[in-house]
């Protein structure tokens, strides 16, 4: 998700019908089985590289459509520096933190920490923004915290902790600063152009890494099952959600997207286990459950008609 996508919220009410709840669904799929694909294709594909494939691509697809809608594709030279952070933030932090964390923590679980990222999200309003903390968000913030309890306090106790839960969290952070700064300094552009420049940056900065990591990638076919996550990955789970994203925030509330994502780490824990075999505990359950219910506290109530 993107900063132009999570922070833009000016949908007329509308009356939702079946195509948009199935937009919002498709949504959650192609997201949420995008975890699991992920760590699929780190097996044969370096982070850095796989972030780079798939962050161009995922751009290049995004700006294309706004070219061919005769969309603006430049932006003031004031807000360059803006855009820069942002991508910096919600798109190549987090995703880069992303991979690593799944490299060195269950997939399941850093989908879950992850989303921790709507209440950080409050928080960093709260503190840059200085938007009041009403009864909803506080009781989402409780939530969050016992989530988080719910599924780390086990881990610590037992041994099994993992940095990669740390870069997990990490990557929540990263988005969640970057939407707020993206609200507190709007980019005066459509969101479909904001969107495609982040990931742009965001595909720069992975490049670098790559270039200064790993190098350049080597010429050698991946295997089909890594070739099969790696298509799922760019051509998908990047291309083309973005496109349904933009497509259906079109027509549906803002806050009815947001809370579409909800279903997301479930589809990730979900699709985790049929995958790659992962086999949450009942406290990683716990801990899903009462951090999507911290989510849907904190995120914009949708509004049905």
């Amino acid at each position: 998700m993107s900063t132009a996508g999570a922070a833009s919220g000016a949908s007329a009410p509308v009356a939702l019908e079946g195509r948009h709840i199935g937009a919002v669904l498709l949504l959650a799929l192609l997201w949420g089985f995008n975890w699991p694909a992920v760590r699929i294709a780190l097996d044969e594909t370096a982070p850095w590289t796989l972030r780079t494939i798939g962050l161009s691509l995922g751009g290049a697809v995004l700006m294309g459509v706004a070219w061919m809608r005769g969309l603006p594709i430049a932006v003031p030279a004031r807000a360059a520096p803006v855009l820069v952070l942002t991508g910096l933030l919600s798109i190549a932090a987090f995703n880069i933190l992303l991979a690593f964390a799944q490299l060195a923590a269950p997939t399941s679980r850093a989908a879950i920490l992850t989303f921790t990222m709507p209440l950080w999200a409050a928080l960093f309003a709260r503190l840059l923004l200085g938007e009041r903390l009403d009864g909803r968000k506080r009781a989402g913030l409780v939530l969050g915290v016992l989530g988080l309890a719910a599924l780390g306090v086990p881990l610590v106790l037992a041994g099994a902790w993992s940095y990669g839960l740390l870069l997990a969290l990490g990557a929540g952070m990263a988005w969640a600063l970057g939407t707020v700064i993206g609200k507190r300094h709007p980019v005066p552009a459509s969101a479909l152009v904001i969107a495609g420049w982040q990931l742009l940056i965001g595909a720069a900065a992975a490049a670098a890494g790559m270039l200064a990591f790993e190098g350049l990638p080597a010429p050698v076919l991946p295997g089909p099952k890594v070739l099969a996550a790696l298509a799922y990955h760019v051509l998908l789970a990047q291309a083309l959600a973005y496109l349904v994203w933009f497509a259906a925030l079109a027509r549906v509330p803002a806050g009815t997207m947001s809370l579409g994502t909800l279903l997301v780490p479930v589809v990730g824990v979900l699709g985790s286990m049929l995958l790659i075999g992962e086999r949450p505990a009942l406290t990683d359950w716990l801990g899903l459950a009462l951090l999507v219910a911290a989510a849907a506290a904190v995120l914009p109530r949708p509004r049905l008609s």
